[in-house]
C-alpha cells in the first residue's frame, strides 16, 4: 500500500510533514520554494528563487525517514560586478526523525543520515528551517559570473581588464601578455 500526497503550500501553511496520521509505507510531498520564503528568513542575499523541493518520508514502525530533494536556481548578486547573477541549486537531505529528547552524543558517520529529534508529542516536522539552511550552504561563498559575463561598464571602474572575445579564444595562454612585445 503506497500513499501518496502532494502538498502545495504557501509560507503560511509552513514546509510541514505531518508526523501523526502518517500512513506506513511511502508518502510524498512536494513543495516550490521562492523569493517569499527567503524574505521570511530575512535573507537579503538571495534576490529571487524558483526551487522544487520534492519530499519522500517513509514509515515504518517508529522508523521515520525523510528523504528530500531540493533543485532549480536562486539569484544572487556578482561579487565582482554587482549584477543578478543565477545560480544553480541541487540539494540532497537525508534525515531520520527520532521522538524524544536529543541526548546522542554520536556524530553521524559519512554516507548516515542526519537525526532530527522531535518531542513524543510532536505532530509534525517543520522542514522549512532544514531547507533553508541546506540551500544556503550549498553556495558557493564566491559569486561570480563566469570570465568575461560581468558588466563591462561596472568593470571598468575596477580597473580590471575588459575580457573580449578575443582574449576568450585565446583561452588562459601565460604569454598572451607577450604578444605584442616584438611588433
Amino acid at each position: 500500500m503506497r500513499a501518496q500526497i502532494y502538498l502545495w503550500v504557501s509560507m503560511s501553511d509552513g514546509f510541514i510533514i505531518p508526523l501523526n496520521g502518517l500512513a506506513t509505507g511511502k508518502n510524498e510531498f512536494s513543495w516550490k520554494v521562492g523569493k517569499e520564503f527567503f524574505e521570511s528568513f530575512d535573507n537579503t542575499e538571495v534576490i529571487d528563487a524558483e526551487l522544487d523541493a520534492e519530499v519522500v518520508v517513509e514509515k515504518s514502525g517508529r522508523y521515520i525517514g525523510v528523504d528530500c530533494d531540493v533543485f532549480g536556481s536562486v539569484m544572487v548578486e556578482c561579487d565582482r560586478c554587482l549584477e543578478d547573477l543565477e545560480m544553480p541549486v541541487d540539494v540532497r537531505i537525508r534525515l531520520s526523525v527520532k521522538y524524544g529528547d536529543e541526548e546522542s552524543s554520536d556524530a553521524p558517520q559519512e554516507g548516515e543520515r542526519e537525526v532530527v529529534f522531535v518531542p513524543e508529542d510532536g505532530v509534525g516536522l517543520d522542514m522549512s528551517q532544514i531547507i533553508y539552511d541546506y540551500v544556503c550552504v550549498s553556495l558557493p561563498m564566491q559569486r561570480t559570473h563566469a570570465p568575461g559575463e560581468c558588466n563591462p561598464e561596472t568593470m571598468k571602474y575596477f580597473g580590471a581588464p575588459v575580457v573580449t572575445e578575443e582574449d576568450q579564444a585565446e583561452g588562459e595562454n601565460p604569454f598572451a601578455a607577450l604578444k605584442d612585445m616584438f611588433k
